[in-house]
């Protein structure tokens, strides 16, 4: 289900809590929301939609990647770049690495580690800040 996407910055800088299967709904809502807004953004988390857990969903190969309760396990070459979002309005500074490694679950709870780089890493880093509570 389409859900709206929450602007409260106060919500919004609250982290959030471990993704457990009891959560699968929510995150289908989210891709559903993703797809939705597909030609307006690159990622979602899902406190974007009003959810206080751990899981994002990301542009990767034209695809959408869902990642439960992710976690950057290294990181390579900080740089500072300037990121918009839905959430928000206007563009602001965040300092970022090309290279990271994330440990995460998918749909089906099996755990995976995969590095990736250059934009989508940036991604990634962007919907784990707000799982993190971090507001750019």
């Amino acid at each position: 289900m389409n859900k709206p996407i929450v602007r409260d910055v106060f919500f919004l800088s609250q982290k959030s809590q471990e993704t457990t299967k009891d959560d699968l709904n929510d995150v289908r809502n989210l891709v559903d929301t993703f797809m939705a807004n597909r030609q307006n953004c690159v990622g979602m988390a899902a406190n974007m939609i009003g959810v206080k857990k751990r899981f994002i969903v990301v542009e990767f190969m034209n695809m959408p990647l869902v990642m439960i309760n992710p976690k950057i396990i290294s990181k390579k070459e900080r740089y500072e770049t300037e990121e918009g979002c839905l959430s928000l309005n206007g563009m602001r500074k965040a300092v970022r690495y090309r290279e990271i490694a994330v440990a995460y679950q998918d749909m089906q709870f099996q755990s995976h580690t995969q590095t990736f780089s250059g934009f989508t890493a940036q991604i990634i880093q962007h919907e784990i800040d707000h799982c993190d509570g971090i507001v750019i």
